[in-house]
């Protein structure tokens, strides 16, 4: 479990294809600094399990096909970014919202709109993700805990303060990065309660 607030910009230092499955070395001094094997670390909004910690920072995970094709992963490469968060203590602060690191789909950056101390980014979001996302709700975007300042069918508006656009990738994505999504998970079990309650479709009347 995570909250979405991301510690570190951590980078990719080595890949490996294993056929089906790859395995990501990854450098993130401040989460590998206390980590172990079996632990989980949120990569772009991915919950991997640490494999092994290296020296000078890094750390491998194994990553299956599955998670390859159904997030941005896939497209990392030796130099790429990545937001890194470990995982939350029972004790710790939820800075963000509730976040599993289970990546629901894919989105890309459509807009990018800059103020004097902030910038609006407009992503796409498939449409049946849509109906999980509300208007100053919480949604995680490559593993950041971000507010919905905007919405439509088909793609929603965040708008990033300074700190985030520096501790983030998001801070230098440009029109046509595809990012990892995560919706509340809260909606969806609300809408599985109210399907067996009252039918399928029953949420859909609401």
């Amino acid at each position: 479990m995570f909250t979405g607030i991301v510690e570190e910009l951590g980078r990719i230092v080595a890949t490996e294809d294993l056929g089906d499955a790859a395995r990501l070395v990854i450098r993130g001094p401040v989460v590998a600094a206390d980590a172990r094997h079996g632990d989980s670390i949120a990569v772009n909004g991915v919950c991997l399990t640490v494999l092994e910690v290296l020296p000078e920072g890094r750390f491998s995970a194994d990553v299956m096909a599955e998670t390859l094709t159904r997030s941005s992963l896939g497209s990392l490469s030796t130099g790429s970014a990545v937001n890194l968060e470990r995982a939350a203590a029972v004790n710790s602060r939820l800075g963000g919202h509730i976040v599993q690191g289970h990546v629901d789909g894919t989105g890309e950056v459509l807009a990018r709109t800059p103020s004097e101390h902030w910038e609006v980014v407009r992503i796409s979001v498939p449409r049946n993700l849509s109906r999980y996302i509300v208007e100053k709700g919480s949604i995680t975007v490559d593993g950041t805990s971000l507010t919905v300042s905007g919405l439509a069918d088909d793609w929603f508006e965040v708008s990033l303060i300074p700190t985030t656009l520096a501790m983030t990738t998001l801070g230098g994505a440009p029109v046509g990065t595809t990012v990892n999504l995560e919706v509340d998970v809260i909606a969806k079990y609300v809408e599985r309660l109210l399907n067996d309650k009252y039918g399928s479709g029953a949420a859909d009347a609401i």
